[in-house]
């Protein structure tokens, strides 16, 4: 069911463009979801909620792509009547990867994709945080920022949101790429210029990922450039959202723009 995975606080019947947020590792639907106040009345954004955590903290949480896949691609296709934007951080980036493939191959492709914080699918992150430690994954997270150090502390909040979080870096770090057609859609990658995570060379190979228009699009600040501040992330949306009814343009031309 859509409202499983679906968290929309400005619902707009009237909206010509559809923006879907997919968070980060451990990240939730919660302040994804608040973007949409900053978005034209045009634009309707809703934010995914992965299973095992807020609202779904009853379900176990998805430590695998296809089962992820499955469900959420269920719940988007509903919403491609109308032009969708897909925008992903991190973790989410690369499963907004997956699941604009799953639904080109539907017949029902998003309009635009939007890649942040995260290098390029076909460029192997791996590691072994999810096998490691709950001290360990905190540290990680510390180290990542975007979590309140308070709720890290907390022995009853880690309890709940460890496991969650376990899931999300063995589903990163396990991926593995399967060669496919390019998307069709064009994509936006965003970085932060201060980024441990990613670099230039590593986001630009998104642009191996589609036939359509590319650009990277980089602002002050590290892994999480849009806190505390959303104005880059909100602009960059208007822009996109703006242009998603606009034909992608064949071929790999690209574009590259820093913005303080």
């Amino acid at each position: 069911m859509t409202d499983r995975w679906l968290r929309c606080r400005t619902a707009r019947t009237g909206a010509e463009v559809r923006v879907v947020c997919l968070p980060h590792a451990g990240g939730t639907a919660g302040p994804y979801a608040a973007w949409g106040t900053g978005l034209p009345e045009s634009v309707e954004l809703s934010a995914v909620q992965y299973p095992g955590r807020e609202d779904r903290i009853s379900e176990p949480p998805v430590g695998e792509l296809e089962p992820l896949l499955s469900g959420l691609c269920s719940a988007l296709l509903p919403l491609t009547d109308r032009p969708l934007v897909l925008f992903g951080h991190s973790l989410g980036a690369l499963v907004a990867y997956e699941a604009a493939r799953r639904l080109t191959a539907l017949g029902a492709a998003p309009a635009h994709l939007v890649v942040s914080g995260r290098r390029a699918p076909s460029l192997p992150v791996g590691g072994d945080l999810h096998t490691r430690s709950d001290d360990a994954l905190v540290a990680e997270l510390r180290r990542l920022g975007g979590t309140h150090d308070a709720l890290l502390r907390d022995p009853v909040f880690r309890s709940v949101y460890l496991p969650a979080v376990r899931a999300d870096f063995r589903l990163a770090e396990t991926y593995q790429h399967v060669p496919g057609p390019p998307l069709d859609c064009p994509v936006t990658a965003a970085i932060g210029d201060s980024d441990t995570e990613v670099d230039s060379p590593q986001a630009e190979r998104w642009s191996d990922h589609t036939a359509g228009r590319f650009a990277l699009r980089t602002f002050s600040g590290g892994h999480f450039y849009f806190n505390p501040g959303r104005e880059p992330v909100l602009g960059l949306l208007r822009d996109v959202a703006r242009s998603a009814g606009t034909p992608a343009v064949p071929g790999r031309s690209a574009e590259s723009e820093t913005l303080s």
